[in-house]
């Protein structure tokens, strides 16, 4: 899905360049019609000597005349930033933001009356394309709206839209969740070194085995139960490292982390 008209882009971190890098390779837009706006001068040269986007010397240069502004900026500004540009974000222009835990409501109340305001929750694996992002409809956003957000993060991984009351548990979940994958990487790795493994060897096979199992989930769509079991032969080695992880209570373990994020995150939107 192509997306029409100019987007604007407040804030050049690491997503707002996920996010570029994701649009202008899916040819959805044109890099002409990319503006960005950042704090950081060298940034600014960075990104448009790479991508040949536009840069703008403020928010508010970047924000006029756009069919849809993406806040990229940290959650503690995120309110300063939209009262900034209230006045000259256009009002048929959709809003995005990416800042966890701050509430559409949050972000319309900074805004002009009507805003439309999409929320996103996308992680750090959109660097590399494969990130999971959940999007929902703040109070006057459209279906249209919707969409426009759907097609701008599809480009950098798979994208599901929620209803806004699940934005936590989504933050707690796959927001987060890299974190727990990394920390079982490198586990995996520190076992494999353990028992007799190069650090090179053991670290390599530790990532294509979480990739390749991810992957087998996603392209045959079997039930994770019915996978593991493929895998446990009778009296044989899966199984009883199995048992081992069950014993550790690695489940419960990983439940009680994102119950936790979760409850952190909604915290965080509570200080609004």
């Amino acid at each position: 899905m192509s997306i029409s008209g100019k987007i604007a882009f407040v804030g050049a971190g690491n997503m707002g360049e996920a996010l570029i890098r994701g649009l202008l390779a899916s040819k959805a837009i044109a890099p002409a019609e990319i503006r960005v706006s950042d704090s950081r001068k060298t940034r600014l040269d960075e990104l448009q000597q790479r991508y040949g986007v536009t840069v703008c010397g403020s928010n508010i240069a970047a924000v006029e005349e756009a069919a849809a502004v993406v806040f990229c900026v940290k959650p503690q500004i995120l309110q300063t930033v939209a009262r900034e540009t209230k006045e000259a974000i256009p009002a048929e222009a959709v809003v995005i933001s990416v800042a966890a835990g701050k509430s559409s409501a949050l972000l319309e109340a900074c805004l002009a009356p009507g805003a439309r305001v999409v929320r996103a929750m996308p992680n750090v694996a959109a660097l590399v394309g494969e990130g999971a992002t959940a999007v929902s409809a703040g109070a006057h956003a459209t279906d249209d709206d919707v969409r426009t957000a759907v097609a701008m993060f599809e480009p950098v991984g798979r994208v599901l839209v929620v209803d806004e009351s699940a934005m936590d548990a989504v933050t707690g979940l796959s927001g987060s969740g890299p974190a727990f994958i990394f920390m079982v990487i490198e586990a995996l790795s520190d076992a494999g070194v353990k028992v007799g493994l190069s650090r090179w060897d053991s670290h390599a096979l530790a990532c294509q085995t979480v990739l390749g199992a991810a992957k087998l989930v996603i392209e045959t769509q079997e039930h994770t139960g019915r996978l593991k079991d493929m895998v446990c032969s009778p009296g044989g080695t899966a199984i009883a490292a199995v048992h081992t992880l069950e014993q550790g209570g690695l489940r419960t373990t990983l439940i009680n982390a994102v119950e936790v994020a979760t409850r952190r995150a909604r915290e965080l939107g509570d200080r609004e």
